[in-house]
């Protein structure tokens, strides 16, 4: 199946199924209900335990809620321009380390990230912007991506980035046991390891989707789950928003620790990204990867 062509599709769906009060629910499913991306299932290696500290809060896995959730930042802000769904989420889920914004100062930070889904020619001009921008960033990778380029991957780890675990194969965490929440982590953790030597630290659930659970499994891996504050409607390679309207939502929405998720499908977000660093950074911001 060509995930292009069904990319556009599930994320409507998502937007349709409990996200349409928000900009934007990353990712999505198609109509029967199956991942985004549950075709690309590829076959890892031998998971191995990863040591984790204790959540401060005893909690049995029959103690926490396996309600799913369907994140998105909303449209609400505070006087900071902050989304108060990204600022309720870590409220609510920081326990299980996890984050939607870094909210501990008001310090004028942005820590962009990008969801490697599928290669659709655009990253590498991405990571060119960023290398002569001297801009670093986050690249949330599925395991069917990092097979299929490699060369990409390397690349993102040799110029400084941060690599970040999407899921082997992009199924709903919140619907999956125990066991399997840790192997859809472990096995491209692993995959990772060892084929780039790199250990990852940061995970962004498939399609934003959570509950309690699923967050403690992460948790439980070594994980840090990471949402986002900021996201529009760019992944539907084929209604792509024009360039002025992109730089607009994009500048306009900046506020202190702020997290973007951005797609690399985009063909907008490839030619308006230099544009949108020059203005950020003209207005007193920072680009981090700390999240």
């Amino acid at each position: 199946m060509d995930i292009r062509k069904i990319a556009a599709v599930t994320a409507a769906a998502c937007l349709l199924g409990g996200c349409s009060s928000r900009e934007l629910g990353a990712g999505g499913k198609d109509k029967s209900g199956s991942s985004v991306y549950s075709e690309v299932v590829r076959k890892g290696s031998e998971v191995e335990p990863i040591s984790v500290e204790p959540l401060p809060e005893k909690l049995s896995a029959t103690q926490l809620d396996r309600a799913k959730h369907g994140y998105g930042q909303g449209v609400q802000m505070d006087d900071l321009n902050r989304p108060l769904g990204a600022l309720d989420f870590n409220n609510a889920y920081g326990k299980y380390n996890a984050t939607a914004i870094n909210d501990g100062s008001d310090s004028k930070t942005i820590c962009l990230t990008f969801d490697q889904g599928y290669e659709n020619g655009y990253t590498a001009a991405i990571l060119d912007t960023l290398k002569e921008k001297k801009v670093k960033a986050v690249f949330f990778v599925l395991q069917d991506y990092a097979e299929k380029n490699p060369e990409l991957v390397q690349r993102m780890i040799d110029e400084g980035h941060i690599v970040g675990n999407h899921s082997k194969s992009h199924f709903s965490m919140p619907e999956l046991s125990e066991e399997q929440c840790r192997t859809e982590i472990e096995t491209l953790h692993n995959y990772i390891k060892d084929n780039f030597g790199y250990e990852m630290k940061l995970f962004r659930p498939p399609m934003g989707e959570f509950s309690e659970f699923s967050l403690e499994q992460t948790r439980k891996t070594g994980y840090r789950t990471v949402l986002w504050s900021y996201a529009y409607a760019d992944w539907d390679v084929n209604s792509q928003p024009d360039y002025e309207t992109a730089y607009s939502k994009l500048v306009t929405a900046a506020h202190p620790g702020a997290i973007y998720l951005l797609h690399s499908v985009s063909r907008t977000n490839c030619e308006v990204l230099p544009a949108v660093i020059d203005k950020l950074i003209s207005e007193g911001y920072t680009f981090t990867t700390d999240c």
